[in-house]
């Protein structure tokens, strides 16, 4: 070895040996310094059940072309990252994915996980399986999703959550911070997104943090801490994200290498601590370190996070420290500050002008229907379930029940997610319905004591597709292009043979006695109708509309495979009487083999350009039409000597394509802007169609090729109802179109208008007005568009005119006096807000694609001046739960083969009172039966039905000893008791230390000797039963499948 090289090496050697180890540890033990800026920083991840992907794409990490997301990279990065360093802290929320990732573990990992959570290192907040929407869904799918997700929680690690965490919905309604917040349990309650111009005017108040009194009725005594962020749930301004892929800065902190920035990026943390505590109260803030699908190498994210707390701190002038919400509420509480009240809601929601997310309130309307139709059908399958005795091998209703819960997801029944994802949660739901199914036949056939050597048995409709409520999911399967399920199950109506009568089962989920119409499709008009004891049953026949069986050929087509080689063509109407939460028969049959037949309807047709007057109507409630155009009506009520001029018509807001813009925004997915309003005007030659018949008057109207309608009006009810078609929507022209219709009434109703919130309390609207800040109309219409679950109604001295609708839509009232319902939505652009695809939705059978058609209907009616509360309450509950129906083949002229024809759950002496409802009849897996009874009524809202209602327990479970009742939060994760002793009571600006003066009254304790449950205005009261013998314990394997 030559000198020079020698040199070379021995210098090199030299410099090693004086290089000093630089192994750091950071010091993350910090906590709350009083008297300094405090900076929780929360490290989260936002994990959408369903968006881009479906829900187990993002579980498992597949389909990575779409988006590179793994949740279970998350879960399992995270357990090693949290032991690293006990100060370390992560919050978890969508229990859906951590359920899935929970059931993989072994027990060793099981176990440091339980640690994790009971050392407060991982905490799982909000604990709902989804982070559910605040728009679509309703109220009582809320509570189930969560429930489900608490009840996991307290059962694996015996913690009750504290937090709500709604950070990505797009909106906030007052029933998520009254119901699912406070009354649950929660504390405190964050969120992400509200409006533009609320967030600036809350700024300059330092008022993003404030008291929220969601409810009018229970007022102090369910509000809560509520926390929206200075703008999203993504971490502070100045690059902080850490994700491998991510590009902002790390903290290089080793003075050997290029790139060292320490300083640099303490400065520019504090600079982003700072900026946000002028627009905050108190001494506390809190950062969110995380955003969509982070974590999925946790070790990238603490590694940062540990240099920032060590640096920050060395620095002195702010205190940074590793938090949760949790830790953060409790500063908040401690720092006994006085916080600004808000209340009713925070909808609807703009991010920027001329972006108003109000478009979703509509989009997807058949996934939207179809959800409703499963929640009520999931209700009542409980309630059948608990009846006969919750199996222990076999068929349950967990599948439908986890389904439901994924599809409240705020991308899920908001209709915001790709499509293949919406088809996913229909799957979901379809599945989940075939068990539910099972158990619901079953349960029958234990309760109607079904002989087991004698057949039939108790079916519902996949088995009788022309006789069946289930029909609904064929026609939503093949809205979202579903595989049926194995065809060999179906049963085609010419196996039914010439001698078999059918037995029509009626269901009745409510908790009073329900006269109700059968609508039942028929081919053949010579058909009669039988009670349980024989008695004929007044029916009548009701040829279908050219528009309605062409829709139904098509989906029977999409269903089978085929076309139908018999199609029905008649409606079989009929009047049915079912006791609460109980069941009656009736035998439909030929008759020529009994004697009787079914009304065949009256049917006149009257040209279009024809000037004339037709009157329909059955008792007090009577519509005049005016024959040219269909769209004038007169409303006449005789008992309430209400009569109204109505005007109903059609139109299309045009989407607006802002491409070309400056500041591109288009109408998608989540955005509704309209560009234009066009009158759809009636086309062609076709003749309007009245049917009369002794149950109900129909009037048929054809709008044009793809909008038709029909109004009815039934004997003995005193409101009308609107089916309506919609679609295929022309898109020729290169125009998306939102279709609307609008009811206008002679009403001066001032600008002022009411929705409900997730289908319980109402709010008053005020057109082109915030009532938290001064609002500069940019879009005079979307801007006043409201989520409509349940209802919308305008009033003025003398009327109320109430519309009810059949699924989450969006509406306003643009004009005093008008009503206006969007009704289906068909785009052509993306809104660019991360989707990334066109709102046109397509059905394809045999190779032959066309745009969604959607069927639905909406009810109205006009009452005097307070007096409208009564039917929107009532009726209200009759259109979430329709009479669940089954159906059996029965010999022609026998005797039922079976010994029950009628049934009721309860004592047959008993009924719930009017205002109430009962929400939840269900028995658990641990034998105990969860019953939640709810007042229908606000305060004031109603004379005499918005005062206490009493309710018997005994008499709920008639032949049961009721051994025990407990009473449970809203969840029934914790006793009731307990959740009020730990409540934090929160001050508010300009009242008392203790609130208001005067506090909403609440039920009394229930005495476990009179078993009586009180309930006021808006209460919900939530129990656990335990009978002296479970039904199980009878029923345990007799009819198990």
């Amino acid at each position: 070895m030559d000198l020079a090289k020698f040199l070379c090496w021995a210098v090199l050697l030299l410099g090693i040996s004086l290089v000093e180890s630089r192994y750091m540890v950071y010091n993350t033990s910090h906590t709350m310094v009083p008297g300094k800026l405090n900076v929780h920083v929360v490290p989260h991840s936002h994990d959408d059940v369903g968006w881009l992907k479906t829900v187990d794409q993002y579980y498992v990490g597949s389909n990575n072309s779409i988006q590179v997301a793994c949740v279970q990279n998350v879960l399992d990065s995270l357990v090693p990252a949290l032991l690293a360093d006990k100060n370390r802290k992560f919050i978890y929320v969508e229990q859906a994915f951590f359920q899935r990732w929970w059931r993989e573990q072994s027990d060793e990992i099981k176990l440091i996980v339980k640690q994790l959570i009971s050392s407060g290192q991982l905490e799982l907040i909000n604990g709902g399986m989804c982070m559910h929407d605040e728009a679509a869904p309703h109220y009582i799918d809320m509570i189930d999703q969560t429930t489900l997700g608490h009840r996991f929680i307290i059962r694996e690690f015996n913690v009750t959550p504290r937090i709500g965490w709604q950070i990505d919905p797009f909106g906030h309604s007052a029933v998520q911070a009254y119901l699912l917040g406070a009354e649950v349990g929660f504390d405190s309650v964050f969120f992400g997104r509200i409006d533009y111009q609320d967030r600036e005017k809350r700024f300059k108040e330092k008022s993003l943090e404030v008291i929220w009194r969601g409810s009018k009725s229970l007022g102090s005594s369910s509000q809560i801490f509520a926390g929206a962020f200075p703008k999203n749930y993504e971490p502070p301004p100045g690059g902080f994200y850490y994700e491998i892929t991510d590009d902002s800065p790390v903290v290089q902190d080793d003075p050997d290498l290029f790139d060292y920035n320490v300083q640099e990026r303490v400065n520019a943390f504090v600079a982003a601590a700072l900026d946000q505590a002028n627009i905050t109260r108190t001494d506390h803030i809190m950062f969110t370190m995380g955003t969509d699908f982070r974590y999925q190498y946790a070790h990238t994210w603490f590694r940062q996070m540990d240099k920032l707390l060590h640096y920050v701190n060395l620095d002195g002038r702010i205190n940074a420290l590793y938090s949760t919400p949790s830790i953060y509420t409790d500063a908040k509480y401690a720092a006994n500050e006085a916080w600004p009240l808000k209340t009713e809601d925070y909808f609807p929601y703009a991010d920027r002008i001329n972006a108003y997310w109000t478009g979703y309130f509509t989009s997807r309307p058949a996934l939207k229907r179809y959800v409703r139709v499963m929640s009520a059908y999931y209700l009542a399958a409980r309630q059948l379930e608990f009846f006969k005795g919750r199996s222990e091998k076999g068929p349950n209703t967990d599948s439908l029940a986890d389904a439901l819960a994924i599809a409240q997801h705020h991308d899920a029944v908001s209709g915001t997610s790709k499509q293949h994802v919406a088809d996913d949660y229909a799957k979901r739901l379809a599945i989940g319905y075939v068990e539910a199914e099972s158990v619901v036949a079953t349960s029958l056939a234990h309760l109607t004591k079904v002989d087991n050597a004698l057949t039939p048995t108790f079916q519902q409709a996949n088995n009788l597709l022309s006789y069946t409520l289930a029909f609904l999911v064929s026609v939503f399967a093949a809205e979202h292009k579903l595989l049926p399920r194995k065809r060999n199950q179906l049963i085609r109506r010419e196996k039914f043979g010439k001698q078999k009568a059918i037995i029509v089962l009626a269901y009745n989920s409510l908790g009073w006695k329900r006269v109700d119409i059968v609508r039942l499709p028929v081919v053949s008009g010579n058909i009669a109708v039988h009670d349980s004891e024989g008695h004929e049953v007044e029916s009548q026949l009701i040829p279908f509309t050219d528009e309605y069986a062409a829709l139904r050929n098509y989906h029977v087509e999409a269903y089978l495979g085929h076309t139908p080689t018999q199609a029905p063509k008649y409606w079989l109407v009929f009047s049915v009487s079912v006791p609460p939460l109980g069941f009656t028969t009736y035998t439909i049959s030929t008759a020529k083999k009994t004697g009787g037949y079914s009304s065949k309807s009256y049917v006149s047709r009257y040209p279009k350009g024809e000037q004339s007057v037709i009157d329909i109507g059955h008792g007090h409630m009577k519509l005049s039409f005016s024959t040219d155009q269909g769209t004038a009506i007169s409303y006449f009520n005789s008992r309430t000597s209400m009569t109204e001029p109505l005007t109903q018509t059609f139109s299309y807001y045009s989407s607006y394509n802002g491409s070309n813009d400056k500041e591109p925004q288009n109408s998608g997915a989540y955005v509704f802007r309209p560009n234009g309003t066009f009158p759809i005007k009636p086309e062609g030659q076709v003749p309007l169609t009245v049917v009369r018949g002794p149950l109900v008057d129909e009037v048929h109207q054809r709008i044009n090729p793809w909008i038709s309608q029909v109004t009815r009006v039934y004997k003995g009810k005193e409101h009308v109802e609107v089916e309506f078609i919609v679609g295929n929507i022309p898109i020729k022209d290169g125009v998306g179109k939102e279709v609307v219709t609008q009811i206008s009434s002679s009403l001066k109703s001032n600008k002022t208008f009411y929705t409900d919130s997730s289908g319980r309390d109402y709010i008053k609207r005020v057109r082109d007005y915030r009532s938290d800040w001064k609002l500069q109309v940019n879009q005079p219409v979307a801007g006043n568009y409201y989520p409509i679950n349940h209802g919308i109604y305008l009033q003025d001295s003398k009327k109320e005119f109430s519309v009810m609708v059949d699924r989450a839509i969006g509406g306003s009232s643009i004009v005093d006096g008008q009503v206006e319902l969007m009704l289906h939505r068909r785009l052509l652009l993306d809104d660019s807000r991360g989707v990334a695809e066109a709102l046109n939705e397509t059905v394809c059978v045999q190779d032959k694609c066309t745009g969604l058609t959607i069927q639905g209907k909406y009810y109205y009616r006009i009452d005097p001046y307070g007096e409208g509360a009564k039917w929107r309450r009532t009726f209200g509950q009759e259109i979430y739960s329709p009479l669940l129906l089954a159906f059996a083949q029965q010999d022609d002229g026998k005797p039922l083969s079976f010994g029950a024809a009628s049934f009721s759950g309860i004592d047959s002496s008993y009924s719930l009172p009017d205002n109430v409802a009962l929400l939840t009849l269900q028995e658990l897996d641990d034998g105990n039966v969860l019953l939640r009874l709810a007042h229908l009524y606000e305060v004031g809202e109603d004379k005499e039905l918005s005062g206490v209602a009493s309710v018997e327990l005994k008499k709920l479970f008639p032949g049961k000893k009721i051994a025990k009742v407990t009473e449970m939060s809203l969840s029934a994760n914790q006793e009731r008791s307990a959740m009020e002793k730990k409540r934090l009571v929160w001050k508010v600006e300009g009242e008392g230390t203790d609130g208001e003066v005067k506090k909403a009254k609440r039920g009394k304790e229930i005495d476990p000797r009179k078993l009586e449950m009180e309930l006021y205005p808006m209460e919900i009261r939530t129990v656990l039963i335990r009978l002296e013998h479970s039904p199980s314990h009878f029923h345990k394997y007799r009819f198990d499948a």
